[in-house]
């Protein structure tokens, strides 16, 4: 029977390789059988990712659907040519190693308990804090320096765990190659599967003597300060990415992301909507009436705005392009709403003026 994979996926003919891993993850953690799911689905769930997870294999199942990878069309044992076994995963024999299935690998060695000395799975703790920003700065972005206590490359070994002018020695518990066979009981039977060496880390050698500073760990909590540049006309609360800049892992690996949330102080003159800024200006009656030049506060400065006569208390003054930036870096509009400036008070020549302008029906 034909087999739609991107139904069984959950994503578009027309979706992208970065999407359909992620479907792929979500699936398979719904539909594996010990977080109760349906077996058979899971078993699905691995045949669709084989074929849609790989180029030539999706743009032969595009042209010729799920028939071209039945009955042996896609290599011994169908679909992913793995042979037999759960999904088309033969778990027996010489081992399951799960860096050799690189994503798909990642996903069943984080379900089944799998160790792995695959880079991805030896990745250091990301970092969530906040950075305050001024409405100017929100507008036209700003550098930032961030303190942050967090784990970091050793200052002394630079993270190789040696103390400095040590040399290596290749590990004996692995020979070497960095992993080890080790057997794991799962609801499939015992399956034999590859894993980081733990006396070497998956690295195949040591140290003679470990670094004195992090104990041979090759990180250590210390104060350390990160400079980032905020881009123009971030939003408050936002939230912005710096890859690499997280906590790094024992004994090598890839660091964490540091995750920043953006807040933007209240500005008393200023509020924002979209890329339009909005403010309110208070002008003299007779400026309004009779018009004439008025300077007006904006992010980029005090400018001069001619109003013509009879401008009324409570119209808008656009002034383009001297609003938020966007992706383009095309900016918006920043709308001024002027209003009638009423004094609480008025001084004799004041009044006795006003008094004249009422007589005369103003």
């Amino acid at each position: 029977m034909a087999k739609d994979y991107y139904a069984i996926l959950g994503v578009s003919k027309s979706a992208s390789e970065d999407e359909i891993k992620k479907a792929f993850r979500r699936a398979a953690h719904e539909h594996h059988p010990d977080k109760g799911g349906d077996a058979s689905k899971f078993k699905d769930v691995n045949e669709a990712y084989q074929i849609l997870g790989d180029k030539k294999k999706r743009a032969t199942y595009d042209q010729f659907g799920s028939a071209a990878f039945e009955n042996g069309g896609g290599g011994p044992g169908g679909p992913g040519g793995f042979g037999g076994g759960f999904g088309g995963f033969d778990f027996g024999g010489a081992g399951f190693d799960p860096n050799q299935f690189g994503d798909l690998g990642d996903v069943l060695g984080e379900m089944f308990g799998f160790g792995g000395g695959g880079s991805k799975r030896n990745r250091g703790r990301d970092i969530e804090t906040e950075v305050e920003l001024t409405f100017k700065e929100s507008v036209f972005g700003a550098t930032k320096t961030v303190n942050l206590y967090r784990t970091s490359a050793c200052s002394v070994c630079k993270g190789d765990g040696a103390e400095p002018g040590s040399e290596f020695e290749t590990c004996s518990d692995c020979k070497g190659e960095g992993r080890v066979r080790q057997a794991t009981r799962t609801m499939f039977g015992t399956m034999q599967t590859v894993v980081a060496c733990a006396t070497c880390h998956g690295k195949g050698k040591k140290p003679k003597t470990p670094c004195k500073q992090c104990k041979g760990y090759g990180a250590e909590k210390r104060n350390v300060s990160v400079t980032v540049g905020i881009p123009a006309g971030i939003e408050n609360g936002a939230m912005l990415q710096v890859q690499g800049e997280g906590e790094v892992p024992d004994h090598g690996g890839q660091a964490g992301d540091l995750f920043l949330r953006i807040r933007v102080k209240q500005d008393a003159r200023f509020q924002r909507e979209g890329q339009t800024i909005f403010s309110t200006m208070y002008v003299p009656i007779s400026t309004l009436a009779l018009g004439g030049k008025i300077q007006v506060e904006t992010v980029d400065g005090a400018e001069t705005q001619t109003l013509s006569a009879g401008t009324g208390s409570g119209e808008d003054l656009v002034l383009h392009g001297k609003g938020i930036p966007g992706r383009s870096g095309r900016r918006g509009d920043h709308v001024v709403k002027l209003e009638a400036d009423i004094p609480d008070k008025l001084n004799k020549e004041q009044k006795a003026l006003l008094e004249q302008l009422k007589s005369l029906g103003l």
